[in-house]
């Protein structure tokens, strides 16, 4: 069942690619334009930039400043390499920063006598309260909607979500297995750096591949449904609940 999927898999990837490399001459290329721009992935009909907020944060994800996305990009390797590698430890690292802060400010405050006439103040770090009160409140709302989200999907009663969303739940506990939070972090970090610019760049090519593989995908579920899926019972819940 497995190796017949993806042979039709690839046959469908053959035969679009193959229909894209053919040029009409006789005005077909009018109503393939128009289909491309129909068939966007998702059914996206704005630019990339504009769907990641169109802000810095675009740009940096789509690189339109390079030196800024490699410098991110090299940091986050940097302190990948630096725990997982190097094994060093969180605490270690805070420790080593505040060590060295404090010898900096002792040597600021102690010498600058010896080369200036008058000694200049040692400037003080101060983070502002709104920065933390900002942050939890963003990170609990992103909590909130993706329990939100699980829970309509368990309680809502469409069995193709819900086995998509127990799919995508399972692989990634599985890739949970195979390596920790941080390098889970990183991956998706990379993937937020290179994913998006790759398909602003091939984004026909991508989404033809997308929606030939979807139209595989869902005539091997009508099968299943057919055979399987629709031969389970399913419970009257709202007349339960009237009676």
């Amino acid at each position: 069942m497995a190796e017949d999927l993806l042979n039709n898999i690839a046959a469908t990837l053959a035969e679009s690619s193959s229909k894209q490399k053919s040029v009409s001459f006789f005005g077909d290329d009018k109503s393939d334009s128009v289909g491309s721009q129909l068939n966007r992935l998702f059914g996206r009909q704005k630019p990339v930039h504009h769907l990641l907020g169109g802000g810095k944060s675009a740009d940096v994800l789509l690189w339109r400043n390079k030196k800024i996305s490699a410098s991110v990009l090299t940091g986050a390797t940097f302190v990948w390499v630096l725990f997982e590698w190097l094994n060093y430890h969180f605490l270690t690292l805070v420790g080593f920063a505040l060590v060295l802060g404090m010898l900096a400010q002792f040597l600021w405050s102690n010498f600058s006598g010896f080369v200036n006439r008058s000694s200049s103040k040692v400037p003080r770090l101060v983070l502002p309260e709104d920065l933390f009160v900002n942050i939890a409140i963003s990170i609990g709302a992103e909590i909130n909607r993706g329990l939100e989200f699980i829970q309509d999907v368990a309680c809502g009663g469409n069995l193709k979500q819900f086995l998509v969303v127990v799919a995508s739940l399972w692989a990634a506990s599985v890739i949970g297995s195979w390596c920790n939070f941080l390098t889970v972090l990183y991956i998706g970090f990379i993937a937020a750096h290179t994913l998006p610019v790759l398909y602003e760049k091939y984004d026909d090519q991508i989404d033809s591949f997308v929606y030939s593989v979807f139209g595989q995908l869902q005539n091997h579920y009508r099968k299943l449904d057919t055979s399987v899926l629709s031969r389970i019972p399913k419970g009257n819940l709202k007349a339960k609940k009237h009676d």
